[in-house]
C-alpha cells in the first residue's frame, strides 16, 4: 500500500492568546498521493496561506499532526516538530513555486535551478547537469545560459518549476502559480506540474484563485473559516 505524501489530521493554527486570539486554522484533514496534483481553494482570509506556511515548515502549527511519507514532521500532542533540522526540511523534501519565480538575477537559468542542489552538497558537475535535465524536459533548455532578464513570464515560471524540482522532493507546494500569466500559459503551466507529477510522483498542491485552472483539478480542498471540504473536481484535460 502506498503511502500518502501529505497526510494532515486536526491541523490547528491560533495567533495570539487570550480574547484577542485568532483561530486561523480549526482543524484540517488532508491527504495526497503520489503523483497527485491538488487544488486548494478559498477567500482571502480563509487560511490557505496558514495553511501553506505550516506545510512548507515556515510556521508552527498550534495542534494537529502532519506526515510526509509516513512520517511525522508534526505533532501537537508530543512536543510539536518531530524534525530537528526544518531548514534541510525545506531544502531537500519540499519544493516551492510563487506567484512571482523569484529567480535570482546575477544567475543565469542554469545556476538558478542548480543553486539548490548545490546548497544540498552535490558537486558543480552534477547539479548542473540535473538542471539542464529538468530545463530540457521543461522545454526552456534553449534559454540555459540566458540571463533571467531575457526570459518571457511563462519562461520564468518554467525555470521555477525546475528549481522546485532540482532536489527531487516528494511535496511541491505552488502558491498562485499561474495568477500572472494569460490563458493559455497558465493552462501550459498546469499541463507541466501535471507532468511533472507523474514523472517524478511528487504530491503538488496548487492554491489558486485562477478559475481558468481549476477546472483541471480531479480534486479540490475548499478552505473556509479555517476548515477544509474535500471534493471532486472536473479533472479537465489540458
Amino acid at each position: 500500500m502506498t503511502l500518502p505524501a501529505i497526510h494532515i489530521e486536526g491541523l490547528t493554527k491560533r495567533y495570539g492568546s487570550g480574547d484577542t486570539a485568532v483561530d486561523a486554522l480549526k482543524g484540517v484533514d488532508m491527504s495526497i498521493a503520489p503523483g497527485e496534483v491538488v487544488g486548494l481553494v478559498g477567500p482571502s482570509g480563509s487560511g490557505k496561506s496558514t495553511l501553506l506556511k505550516c506545510l512548507g515548515a515556515v510556521i508552527e502549527p498550534t495542534g494537529g499532526r502532519m506526515q510526509l511519507g509516513g512520517q511525522n514532521i508534526y505533532d501537537g500532542s508530543a512536543s510539536g516538530w518531530q524534525i530537528d533540522d526544518l531548514r534541510a526540511l525545506r531544502r531537500d523534501r519540499i519544493g516551492f513555486v510563487f506567484q512571482a519565480p523569484y529567480l535570482i538575477p546575477f544567475l543565469d537559468v542554469t545556476d538558478n535551478v542548480a543553486l539548490s542542489l548545490m546548497l544540498a552538497g552535490k558537486g558543480n558537475g552534477i547539479a548542473r547537469q540535473r538542471a539542464l535535465e529538468l530545463l530540457q524536459a521543461l522545454d526552456v533548455a534553449h534559454r540555459a545560459g540566458a540571463a533571467v532578464s531575457e526570459l518571457s513570464g511563462g519562461e520564468q515560471q518554467r525555470v521555477a518549476i525546475a528549481r522546485a524540482l532540482a532536489n527531487q522532493p516528494p511535496v511541491i507546494l505552488a502558491d498562485e502559480p499561474t495568477a500572472p500569466l494569460d490563458s493559455e500559459r497558465a493552462l501550459t503551466v498546469m499541463h507541466i506540474l501535471n507532468q511533472m507529477a507523474q514523472q517524478y510522483q511528487t504530491a503538488i498542491i496548487v492554491v489558486t484563485h485562477d478559475e481558468k485552472i481549476i477546472p483541471t483539478f480531479r480534486r479540490i480542498y475548499h478552505i473556509r473559516d479555517g476548515k477544509t471540504y474535500e471534493e471532486a473536481g472536473e479533472g479537465r484535460t489540458i
